[in-house]
C-alpha cells in the first residue's frame, strides 16, 4: 500500500477546522480541495473579486475619516489590526483585516459624471466618442485567465449596476460578463441570486446531443470558417457546458453553512460576496459584485449622506470582512485580490441638504489579496480633504497594479484588428504595492 505523503503539509490548523466543521455537521467537500491541492505544492489560479459601489463612496466616510475637521461629519475614526490606520466607524469588521487590506487615500482622476468616470474607473480609459469601444477590467482579465475548458464563464457579473454600455469592447461577446441578479425586490427573496435559462427547457440528455448533432451540421454548411461562426460557436458551447453542469454547482448556495451565509449577510451583496468566493473557488477568474444601495439608499448621497452611509455600511461591512476572512481560511487570499472602489468619491464639503456630492479630486481604494503588499495607506489628503497632499494616483496606475497583482503584465497590448491597444493608457504598477 502507498501512503501519499502530501498529506504530511495539512498544517494543525488545518485538521482542527476539518474535524471542528465534521463536529458541527457542516460538509468538508468544498473545502477539501483546497487543502489537499495546497499540500501537493498547488495554488488555486489567480482571481479578482471587485467589490464595485456604483455612484461612488464618500471617502470622509469610509477610508479616510477626517474626525477633527467639521468637514468630516459627525463620523468618527476606529483603530485597526495595523497601528496607525484609521477607518471611519462603521467598518468594525473590516478593521481586523487590515494587515491583508492596503489603501489609496490619493485617488485623482479627472471625470465627476456618473457614466463617463464608470467607464475611466471600469475600463482604464477616459471616454472619447469614436468607433473603438475598450473592454471593461474583467473582461481584460477573462481574455488572459480564462480557462478554455472551464464549465464556468471568464467573468461574472453579480447584481450589475451599468451607466452607459460597457462590455467587453473588441474583445468580443466570447469575453462579455454572465449577470447574475435576484430579479426580486422581495428583502426575503434578493439573496436568491440565479442565472436565468441554466435548467434545460424540455429536454433531456440525449435531446440535447441530437440538438447538438444537428448544430453542427448547420455549422459546417453555413460560413463555416467565417470569425463570426467560430465565435458563436464558442459562446455556444460554453453556455451548454454550463447548462449541463449546472454551472458546476456554483449557485447552490445552500450548500453552505447556515452560519457562514449569515456572517456574510443574508442581503443580495451579502450573498453575492458569498457567491464571488464560490465562482472563484471553481476557477472564474474575474468576478464583480456590485453594492448599489437599492434598499439602503444609494451611494450617490447628495442627500442625507451620513444615514445613508451608515445604513449601507450595515451590509457593505459584514459581507467584506467575512469576504476576506472566508478566502484566508481556505488558503485562496494570496491567489485573489480583492478590490473596492466606485467611480468617484465625494465632496469634502458638506452641502446644505446635510449630503455629499461627486468629487474626483482627492479620494480612496482599497485592495486586498494576492501579493499585495498590504497593511499600509499609500498617498494622503488635506486635512480638510481637498486635494492630495501626497502621491497622486491616477485611474492607470490603479489598473496596472491590478493587472500585475494577477500576473498579468501590464504593459501589453491587445489588439482591435491589426491594432495595438495598450491594456493601461500610458501608466506603471504602484511600485510601494507591488
Amino acid at each position: 500500500m502507498s501512503i501519499d505523503f502530501r498529506f504530511q503539509s495539512f498544517s494543525r490548523r488545518d485538521l482542527l477546522r476539518i474535524s471542528a466543521a465534521s463536529l458541527a455537521g457542516f460538509s468538508c467537500s468544498n473545502l477539501m480541495p483546497y487543502l489537499m491541492a495546497n499540500a501537493g505544492g498547488k495554488r488555486p489560479p489567480r482571481a479578482c473579486i471587485l467589490l464595485w459601489m456604483a455612484g461612488g463612496p464618500s471617502q470622509l466616510d469610509t477610508l479616510d475619516p477626517k474626525p477633527r475637521h467639521a468637514n468630516g461629519g459627525p463620523i468618527k475614526a476606529i483603530s485597526t489590526s495595523e497601528p496607525g490606520i484609521e477607518l471611519a466607524e462603521h467598518f468594525p469588521g473590516l478593521a481586523k483585516q487590515m494587515k491583508d487590506v492596503a489603501l489609496v487615500r490619493s485617488m485623482k482622476t479627472k471625470e465627476g459624471d456618473h457614466s463617463r468616470a464608470t467607464q475611466l474607473m471600469m475600463t482604464g480609459y477616459r471616454p472619447v466618442g469614436g468607433a473603438l469601444e475598450y473592454p471593461v477590467l474583467g473582461s481584460m482579465v477573462a481574455h488572459r485567465l480564462q480557462v478554455e475548458s472551464s464549465q464556468l464563464p471568464g467573468f461574472v457579473a453579480i447584481a450589475p449596476f451599468r451607466l452607459g454600455s460597457l462590455g467587453p469592447g473588441f474583445l468580443g461577446p466570447k469575453y462579455a460578463p454572465l449577470q447574475v441578479s435576484g430579479s426580486s425586490g422581495d428583502p426575503t427573496t434578493r439573496a436568491n441570486l440565479t442565472v436565468e435559462n441554466l435548467e434545460a427547457i424540455n429536454a433531456n440528455a440525449s435531446q440535447i446531443a441530437e440538438r447538438k448533432t444537428l448544430l453542427g451540421m448547420l455549422r459546417n454548411n453555413v460560413n463555416a470558417g467565417s470569425s463570426a461562426t467560430a465565435k458563436h460557436a464558442a459562446i455556444y458551447e460554453s453556455a451548454l457546458r454550463m447548462v449541463e453542469t449546472r454551472g458546476d454547482g456554483a449557485f447552490n448556495l445552500d450548500e453552505e453553512p447556515a452560519m457562514l451565509r449569515d456572517a456574510y449577510g443574508r442581503s443580495r451583496f451579502g450573498q453575492g460576496c458569498l457567491l464571488a468566493r464560490r465562482l472563484v473557488e471553481r476557477g472564474v477568474p474575474f468576478v464583480e459584485v456590485t453594492l448599489e444601495g437599492a434598499t439602503q439608499g444609494s451611494w450617490d448621497s447628495h442627500v442625507n449622506n451620513f444615514n445613508t452611509v451608515k445604513s449601507i455600511c450595515e451590509v457593505l461591512d459584514p459581507a467584506w470582512s467575512t469576504l476576506l476572512t472566508d478566502l484566508r481560511d481556505r488558503n485562496m487570499l494570496e491567489s485573489t485580490v480583492v478590490v473596492w472602489m466606485g467611480e468617484f468619491g465625494r465632496t469634502p464639503k458638506i452641502n446644505q441638504a446635510s449630503g455629499r456630492d461627486h468629487f474626483p479630486d482627492a479620494w480612496s481604494v482599497a485592495l486586498a489579496g494576492g501579493k499585495l503588499k498590504a497593511g499600509q495607506i499609500v498617498g494622503a489628503t488635506t486635512p480638510d480633504g481637498n486635494d492630495v497632499k501626497d502621491r497622486p494616483v491616477s485611474t492607470g496606475e490603479l489598473m496596472a497594479t491590478i493587472l500585475e497583482l494577477l500576473g498579468i503584465d501590464s504593459q501589453s497590448s491587445n489588439n482591435s484588428g491589426d491594432r495595438p491597444i495598450p491594456l493601461v493608457d500610458k501608466a506603471n504598477p504602484i511600485t510601494e504595492l507591488v
